[in-house]
């Protein structure tokens, strides 16, 4: 009633028109990276050249770059993320993934490294809803792409008891898990039994979860706190 009904001008629509700032519209733009033979729509927020970091945002099922640029729904928090990313001298990036399997992750991969050749060691953040985290999760357990890489953001994730096995842990790049309680598509017992693992081999592991009291399945994109989750990942920069 709060967090939904009392934010948004239709809900889980459209939040009302105070909870978002649309001048990060100026430096948003509709693209297509080329890149190692790839071609991949993105939406963009600020440039690839010079950027202190990136945040690359994976959409599930059924989605594409239009959800992650979408400055209205899930209670504006996407807004939110593109004026940090602005504001701090980074670039989000949001592509259109039509394979979520290898084809998907060599776009991704192929992504990442082009915005590396941009911006030479700066840091790239991969966030991942849904269906869109088996990108993630693909990319933890590659030795190439896990050394590419920040921090890793599963919100409504798929639950994968290999992740605390993974190359990402054993380099212990920072995972941020974000799940909604009543999510009946990937459930929360799951997710947190793989955060569990991870800090049952390391107790000082960097890991957060975070979990939704009444969330559902897609109330990890609508509630998960950017600044802080970037404040965690970015700190050793």
């Amino acid at each position: 009633m709060r967090d939904i009904n009392g934010r948004d001008e239709e809900p889980e629509r459209r939040v009302k028109r105070r909870y978002v700032d649309l001048s990060v519209r100026r430096h948003s733009v509709l693209d297509v990276f080329q890149g190692e033979g790839r071609r991949v729509a993105i939406g963009r927020v600020g440039k690839f050249e010079g950027a202190r970091f990136a945040v690359i945002f994976i959409h599930g099922r059924g989605g594409d770059r239009r959800l992650g640029m979408d400055d209205y729904r899930f209670g504006g928090n996407f807004n939110r993320l593109k004026n940090l990313a602005v504001r701090n001298g980074g670039v989000y990036i949001a592509p259109s993934i039509t394979d979520f399997g290898a084809g998907g992750l060599a776009d991704v991969a192929a992504l990442v490294r082009g915005f590396h050749q941009a911006s030479p060691g700066a840091p790239v953040i991969l966030a991942c809803g849904s269906m869109g985290s088996a990108i993630c999760l693909a990319a933890a357990n590659d030795e190439t792409m896990a050394g590419t890489l920040a921090g890793l953001v599963l919100l409504g994730g798929i639950p994968d008891p290999g992740l605390a096995t993974s190359a990402l842990v054993k380099r212990k790049v920072p995972i941020d898990f974000v799940h909604g309680s009543n999510d009946t598509v990937y459930a929360e017992e799951a997710q947190r039994a793989v955060f569990d693992a991870i800090r049952a081999k390391d107790k000082a592991y960097p890991t957060r979860f975070v979990m939704l009291s009444t969330g559902s399945h897609g109330s990890p994109i609508r509630m998960v706190d950017w600044k802080s989750v970037l404040a965690f990942m970015l700190a050793r920069y």
